[in-house]
Order: C-alpha cells, then structure tokens, then sequence
C-alpha cells in the first residue's frame, strides 16, 4: 500500500498555507508598527502568537480525533450536509474577521489615520487579547478544516491512515515554502505605505476567497447555481497541486453564478472599506496639518505683541 497519497497532502499544503500567512503577517505587524517596538513588549507579543497557534491546533487535533475514531470504529461518516455548513459558516466568520485585520493592519503601521492615532500617525489598537483570539481563531479554524476533509478519505477507499504522515510533511514543507516567501517579502519592504497596501492586499484576497468558499459550502448542500465555465485541464485544478495554493485567495477552475456574485461583491466592499478609511485618513491629515498651521500663526502673532509690548 502506498505511503503518500497526493489529495491528502493537497489538504495539508492548503490549510497550512493560510496558516502560515495569518501568522506570518501578524508578526510583521509585531515587527514593524511603532507601536511595539519595545524589545519586551515585542517579544511578549510574538510569543502569545506561537501560544495562541500552538494551543488552537491542539484543541482542533483533539476534537478531530474525538470525531474521526468513533467515526472509524463504528464505520459511520460525518453527515456531510453538517460537515459543509459548519465549514461554510466557519470561513464566512473567518472572511470578516480577515478583512477586519486587513484594515487594522495600515492602521497600525501608520497609513491609515484615525481620530485616535497619536502624532506619528499610528493608531494604538492592537491589543494582547485580540492577538489571542484572532490567532486562535484562524488556526482553530485551518486545522479543524484538516480533519473534516481527511474524515470522508480515511473512511473511503482512497486512502489510510498510514497515508497521513508522509501526505501531512509534504504538504506542511510545501505550505511553509510559499508562507516564507510572502513573510519575508514582508520583511524586505522598508516603505510603510508598500508594506501596508502588500500585506492589506494579501489579506482582502485571502478574506475574498474565504467568504466564496464558505458560501459555495451553502451552496452545494441547498443546491448550486449554474455554472458558468469549469477548465478540464487538471493543470489548472483548484484541487490539485499547483494550482490549490492559490485557492486561498478566491481561484477556482469552475465558477457558478452565485460563486462569481459573491467574488466581486465581496471584492468590491473590501475595496469600498479600504477607500473609505483612505479618503478619512486624507481628510484628518488635512485638518490636523490646518491646526498646526493655525497654532503656528497664533504663537507667531503673540511673540510679535509681546516683542511689541517690551519695546514700548
């Protein structure tokens, strides 16, 4: 029996990809904002990072495996209706929280300005206890995905469990190539403004493909929309390897109609939300730089009266 079977370490390669870019751009930010730059702060933060990510995937592999061995002893599969509403439901939650971070993250570095950002620009927001959560979250949420996808394949014909250790280190080493490669693209980029609109461009595709999958999930239990192309060639198969590593970000090779509306809608509020926060930013800007040019003028004018007042 072979040892390596090809759609489990897509699965891996997949789950851990996203994982890689959700940690990888909350140390950035860590790295990078003036906000935590304080050497114990930082490494305070960075490490409540790899706790909270440790922590989710412990939780997630012990709820799997809760499901998966009774699962196998009885020889029962998951209802798969429940399976892909849980799942649906979870992505949608993890879209928004993902757009949510994909605006925090210009705020942080200082390109974005709000009514609470300090002189240098940067708004002091990111707290402990939404890293916590937020890591927690996602992780929780890509390692669950793991085990609910390999559910149906270890319980099928195509594959067994001694299948999942070489899949699993395949796919994780294929996962963390490509997650290195964006973080330390993220590293290199010494403009703030670059660095921010990268990273917040990353993060609104990942939140894009998120929420089309998670609706495609309702989708395909109360009944798809019709297609409107699907691309034969396994090459280009969101399922296979290569091309699954761009599934994160909202490619698929077939979309329905409901899977295209729901693309562009979403990838329009994203565009929307980010604008809006853009043109305030602009817009505060404008009338902090009117104020100080307002102060200046006044202080200018008094030191001329006092200067008048001493030479009389």
């Amino acid at each position: 029996m072979s040892l390596f079977y090809e759609p489990m370490a897509t699965i891996f390669a997949r789950e851990f990809f996203e994982a890689a870019i959700i940690i990888g751009q909350y140390r950035t930010v860590l790295l990078r904002s003036p906000e935590w730059q304080e050497e114990q702060k930082q490494k305070e933060g960075l490490k409540a990072i790899n706790q909270a990510a440790l922590a989710a995937s412990v939780v997630a592999v012990i709820v799997t495996l809760c499901v998966l061995i009774p699962l196998l002893i009885l020889g029962n599969e998951l209802d798969k209706r429940t399976a892909e509403v849980i799942e649906g439901v979870s992505k949608v939650i993890a879209a928004i929280a993902i757009l949510q971070i994909s605006v925090l993250v210009p705020k942080l570095l200082g390109v974005y300005v709000t009514k609470k950002s300090n002189d240098d620009g940067v708004e002091l927001g990111l707290t402990m206890r939404s890293i916590r959560f937020n890591v927690f979250w996602n992780i929780w949420r890509e390692v669950a995905e793991i085990g609910i996808f390999l559910i149906p394949i270890l319980l099928g014909d195509g594959a067994s469990a001694s299948t999942i250790p070489l899949s699993a280190l395949v796919g994780i080493i294929i996962a963390a190539a490509l997650g290195s490669l964006i973080y330390y693209g993220n590293q290199k980029l010494e403009d703030k403004k670059v660095l921010a609109f990268f990273m917040a461009t990353v993060l609104v595709f990942l939140s894009v493909g998120l929420f089309v999958g998670g609706c495609h999930e309702f989708e395909e239990v109360w009944g798809e929309t019709r297609k409107v192309w699907k691309i034969e060639n396994n090459f280009w198969s969101h399922k296979e390897l290569p091309m699954v590593v761009l599934k994160p970000f909202g490619y698929s090779a077939s979309r329905t109609v409901l899977q295209m509306c729901c693309f562009w809608l979403w990838l329009g509020l994203c565009a929307a939300m980010h604008l809006w926060f853009y043109l305030r930013s602009e817009k505060i800007l404008a009338t902090r730089q009117s104020e100080k040019e307002l102060t200046s003028s006044s202080s200018d004018e008094e030191m001329a009266d006092n200067d008048i007042e001493e030479t009389a």
